[in-house]
């Protein structure tokens, strides 16, 4: 295994542009492939450590190619997604930043989504937590402060999961001073970085969904 297990990139099967940032951010880290995931390896300049599912989207090319990989296979009638195993693994090896990368896109729209909510999950157990497909990333906010370094005219929302409290947006177009925004309300929506983003929240839980531009993806 990786030397670096602490920080683990997690390849999924949705879609994925290999940006430089996106590179930058995966480089030295531990590999865990869920499935047709592997895909993404080579263009991430990535060699996978473990390579963990069902293998029902898996190609014959992608045995061929990295046939060297362990492999922990699943039935396919199981009671968890291969990303969700993939965690798992990547908590087991010690774990303490996770970067989801496909995680967006893809065939199985009721995957991307649950990729949102496991994040949410593994963020509230205490890991930190990045998804990406290169060209958008999200990343959970939970109560307290986080900064971001998104240049400005990134273009970004919040996505709430449940009713947010207090939230406060800063270094923005539209700023919000400790607003309480209703679980489904669209408010936080096509916000935009003005300077440096800085958000706080005092109860609730969202994700921070930003739509890179290309000066960001560098």
């Amino acid at each position: 295994m990786s030397p670096n297990s602490s920080r683990t990139t997690i390849l999924l099967g949705g879609d994925l542009t290999a940006t430089p940032r996106l590179r930058a951010q995966v480089a030295g880290t531990l590999v865990i492939a869920a499935d047709s995931g592997i895909s993404h390896a080579s263009r991430l300049g990535l060699k996978p450590d473990l390579w963990v599912g069902d293998f029902d989207s898996a190609t014959d090319d992608h045995h061929a190619e990295h046939a060297a990989v362990p492999m922990t296979r699943f039935p396919a009638e199981k009671d968890k997604t291969d990303g969700e195993i993939a965690i798992e693994a990547a908590r087991k090896e010690g774990a303490t930043e996770i970067i989801l990368a496909g995680a967006f896109g893809g065939e199985r729209a009721d995957h991307a989504f649950l990729h949102l909510t496991t994040a949410m999950c593994a963020a509230e157990s205490g890991l930190k937590v990045l998804l990406s497909s290169g060209t958008t990333e999200a990343l959970p906010l939970l109560p307290g402060e986080a900064a971001f370094d998104y240049p400005p005219g990134t273009v970004f929302s919040v996505l709430g999961f449940d009713d947010l409290t207090g939230l406060t947006l800063s270094g923005v177009k539209w700023p919000l001073e400790r607003r309480h925004v209703p679980f489904g309300s669209s408010l936080t929506i096509s916000n935009e970085v003005a300077s440096r983003l800085v958000a706080s929240l005092e109860a609730g839980r969202a994700m921070v969904v930003a739509n890179l531009p290309n000066d960001a993806q560098a």
